[in-house]
């Protein structure tokens, strides 16, 4: 599932070629179609996130909702203009996609820094991708025929958004943002005050609850999933299943100027890079590989980066949970 960072890298996307502009909405697949015809032709006001989910506002006091899940992805196709204020891993600022012209290949081998289609990865986003730059190569029209199941499609003259396998795709009011927000546990990029980070350390604090089950609880902090929750508890060098009533203030606040500090790393690499204090090549090869990106996330069975102990990979509340039982006691 993507994580709060790739929402608040959406988010920036929209905000960066989409805001400002009268948008045509269609819904390719026909799921989406009523709410499609609500929003078709008016203007795109602002777009953000909250956590895992985006919200875009138009004309009228009419919101789109969407929440990627497990299987949701956007696709970008035509003069899409990378977000300036994030400094890519690769250097991309102001680089466009369009007929002729193609975004070098992103250093992360996995993909997760695209700017091209940002969501779950599957094989049905690549195509689309092949798809798009075969049309623009041959000098075909734009915008390009829907490839696949697109939920919904925001188009303008230069720019089009594909929207797959989300969650939520949904129209409403800004009553009904807000109502949703505020079911939501606090985001750092969304609120970074200190009542933010005091909502989270009450939250934390007053529960019985294990911290890993805490920690990917959308109402008590939004945008943490499965990598971001082990990275955090194996940087904190705390056991997943310590109660959160357990933990001391500072220990609670330091989890969360953590989060904060990883998740604006995410949203400015495109990638999900947890390990610090790296000589420059082994930043390299992090950056370029998802093995080498993360201290304990997808390690099971291998020696702890830092004292050689067997990963552990056990089932938590339906997720997969990664910690090394000698540093995390």
């Amino acid at each position: 599932m993507p994580e709060g960072h790739s929402v608040h890298r959406i988010a920036r996307q929209f905000d960066a070629n989409f805001v400002g502009k009268r948008i045509a909405v269609s819904s390719p697949q026909g799921r989406f179609a009523a709410g499609a015809a609500e929003l078709d032709g008016r203007t795109l006001n602002r777009v953000f996130a909250v956590g895992k989910q985006m919200f875009a506002e138009f004309d009228g006091d009419r919101w789109l909702r969407v929440h990627l899940g497990l299987y949701g992805a956007w696709d970008f196709a035509g003069r899409i203009l990378t977000d300036p204020t994030i400094a890519s891993a690769q250097g991309r600022m102001g680089q466009t996609n369009q007929r002729g012209t193609q975004l070098p290949e992103p250093t992360d081998v996995g993909g997760e820094d695209s700017v091209s289609s940002i969501g779950a990865p599957r094989v049905s986003r690549l195509r689309m991708s092949e798809q798009t730059r075969a049309l623009d190569a041959a000098g075909e029209s734009f915008p390009p025929v829907p490839v696949g199941q697109v939920r919904a499609r925001l188009l303008t003259d230069e720019q089009l958004a594909d929207l797959r396998g989300p969650t939520a795709c949904v129209v409403t009011d800004g009553a009904g943002v807000q109502a949703v927000i505020d079911r939501l546990g606090p985001d750092p990029l969304h609120d970074d005050g200190p009542r933010a980070q005091e909502a989270f350390v009450a939250a934390v604090r007053r529960r019985r609850t294990a911290i890993a089950l805490l920690l990917m609880d959308q109402s008590v902090v939004s945008g943490i999933g499965n990598v971001y929750r082990a990275e955090l508890l194996f940087r904190a060098r705390l056991n997943p299943h310590t109660p959160g009533r357990a933990l001391s203030e500072d220990t609670a606040a330091a989890l969360w100027q953590d989060w904060s500090r990883l998740l604006r790393i995410g949203v400015e690499t495109g990638q999900m890079m947890t390990m610090d204090g790296l000589s420059p090549e082994e930043n390299r090869r992090a950056m370029a590989t998802l093995a080498d990106r993360h201290w304990v996330y997808k390690r099971e069975g291998l020696p702890c980066r830092v004292c050689g102990t067997n990963i552990v990979l056990e089932e938590l509340g339906a997720r997969k949970l990664y910690w090394c039982p000698s540093c995390q006691r």
